[in-house]
C-alpha cells in the first residue's frame, strides 16, 4: 500500500487517506495523539524543517507517493519534503514562505490590495514607535503563527509588554505588529489550478478566530451566493489577485478578509486544508471534498470530478461547542432544543479540551441561510448559559 507522509494529525483526513488506499505516517508535535496502529514520529518542533526530514528519514518508510500537512505549520515542511524526496506537489519551499510569514505576504502583493499595515517588530521596538506607525489600536502576533495562538490586541504600552512576554528569545523576524481592521471577518475555501480560481466558497465567522481563543465560541456557516452577489465577486477578485501575485501552486487555499463599507480588506492566505468543520461543511453544502483534492494534488494528479458552483438545496454552519460553566450541560439538552445534522458532546466532563476551547462539536442546516445563521446564535447562547 503506498505511503503518504502527513505532518499533523486529524481524524476526517485520516480516514480520506484510508478511502483512497493509502497508508499514512504521521509526523506530529505533542501534544497531538495518533490512533493505535498508526505510523508516527514525534517531533518537538514541526516547523523545524531539519527535525521533520530526520523523523522521515529515521521511519525509514518504503513506497512513499506524496507528502500534505494538516497544519498552517508544516507548510513549509512539506513543500522541502517534497523537494528532498522528489515528491509530486508544490516544492518550492521559498514560495510557501509568502502564504506563512505575514509580513513578506503582505508586503508582496500589489499597491491596490487593501490590507492591514504590517511590519516586524522585536523587543527592541517601543510601544510608542509602534502606536505612531501603526495607530493606537493595533496586533501583535507571531509572523509565521496560525489559530490566533499568541495573538493579541494592544492599546497600552502594559498590553504590549504582556503580549511580548509569550515570545521568548530574541529575533528580529518572530513577531509581526499589524493596524487593527474593525470589521466582520468572513472567508473563502476554494481550489486554485492551472492559475485560476476553479472552485470557492464564502463563509462568515460568527466571532472571530481571536474571540473563540479567549473564551468565545467558534461558529461559522456557508453564505448563500444570491444574498451576497457583490461581496462574492469582490471575494473571488480579491482571491485571483492574491494568489496570482503570491505565485502560489496548485492548491486548496484559505482566505481571510474583513468587509467594509469601502470594500474588502484582505487579511492572510493560506495554502493548506482549512481548518475547524470547514471541509465537512463544504461538502454537505457542495458535495466538493476538499480532503479528496488535497489527497489528489499531494499524489501530482488530477482531482477527481468537476466541482458545483452552483446554488445548494441546503446551506451548512458548525460550531465548537464549549463545556459548560457549571459541567452539566449534556449532549440530550442540546437535542432537546435544537435539530442537528451531526453533534458530538462528551458525556464526561473531564473529557479533553481541544483548540479553540472545543469541547464537542455540532453541524446544523437550513434552506435559508439567515435562518441558519439565527440558529448558530440561538445555540451558541444556549452553550454560553448552559441551558
Amino acid at each position: 500500500m503506498p505511503t503518504m507522509i502527513v505532518i499533523g494529525y486529524r481524524d476526517d483526513l485520516d480516514q480520506a487517506l484510508k478511502r483512497r488506499g493509502l497508508d499514512p505516517c504521521y509526523i506530529v508535535q505533542a501534544p497531538a495523539s495518533v490512533p493505535n496502529g498508526r505510523r508516527f514520529k514525534r517531533v518537538a518542533d514541526m516547523e523545524n524543517v531539519q527535525e521533520v526530514l530526520r523523523a522521515v528519514l529515521a521511519a525509514r518508510v518504503d513506497d512513499v507517493a506524496g507528502v500534505l500537512t494538516v497544519h498552517e505549520m508544516g507548510v513549509f515542511a512539506a513543500a522541502y519534503l517534497r523537494q528532498q524526496l522528489s515528491l509530486p506537489g508544490n516544492a518550492d519551499s521559498k514560495a510557501a514562505l509568502y502564504f506563512r510569514d505575514k509580513y513578506l505576504q503582505k508586503g508582496k502583493l500589489p499597491p491596490h490590495i487593501r490590507r492591514a499595515r504590517c511590519r516586524y517588530a522585536s523587543k527592541d521596538t517601543s510601544f510608542l514607535e509602534l502606536s505612531k506607525d501603526l495607530g493606537d489600536v493595533f496586533v501583535v502576533k507571531p509572523a509565521t503563527g496560525a489559530g490566533s495562538l499568541r495573538t493579541n490586541i494592544v492599546r497600552t504600552a502594559h498590553e504590549y509588554a504582556r503580549a511580548l512576554e509569550l515570545f521568548p528569545g530574541e529575533s528580529d523576524v518572530a513577531i509581526v505588529a499589524e493596524s487593527f481592521v474593525d470589521a466582520p471577518e468572513v472567508y473563502m475555501d476554494g481550489i486554485w489550478r492551472g492559475g485560476r480560481l476553479q472552485w470557492s466558497s464564502m463563509s462568515s465567522n460568527h466571532i472571530s478566530p481571536l474571540s473563540a481563543v479567549q473564551g468565545g465560541i467558534l461558529s461559522a456557516h456557508i453564505l448563500d451566493r444570491r444574498l451576497h452577489q457583490e461581496l462574492f465577486r469582490q471575494a473571488e477578485e480579491l482571491a485571483g489577485q492574491v494568489l496570482e501575485s503570491l505565485e502560489a501552486p496548485d492548491c486548496v487555499f484559505h482566505m481571510e478578509a474583513f468587509a467594509q463599507e469601502a470594500g474588502l480588506t484582505f487579511g492572510e492566505c493560506a495554502i493548506r486544508l482549512p481548518g475547524a468543520l470547514s471541509p465537512q461543511v463544504n461538502k454537505l453544502t457542495f458535495g466538493v471534498d476538499l480532503f479528496d483534492v488535497e489527497i489528489s494534488l499531494a499524489l501530482g494528479e488530477e482531482p477527481a470530478g468537476t466541482p458545483d458552483n452552483g446554488t445548494p438545496d441546503r446551506f451548512y454552519g458548525y460550531l465548537l461547542l464549549r463545556r459548560s460553566n457549571d459541567g452539566t450541560l449534556t449532549q440530550q439538552d442540546f437535542e432537546r432544543n435544537f435539530s442537528f445534522d451531526e453533534i458530538s458532546y462528551p458525556s464526561s466532563p473531564d473529557a479533553p479540551i481541544g483548540p479553540y476551547g472545543r469541547f464537542g462539536q455540532a453541524i446544523v442546516s437550513d434552506p435559508d441561510e439567515l435562518k441558519l445563521q439565527k440558529t448558530i446564535d440561538e445555540i451558541v447562547r444556549f452553550n454560553e448559559v448552559g441551558g
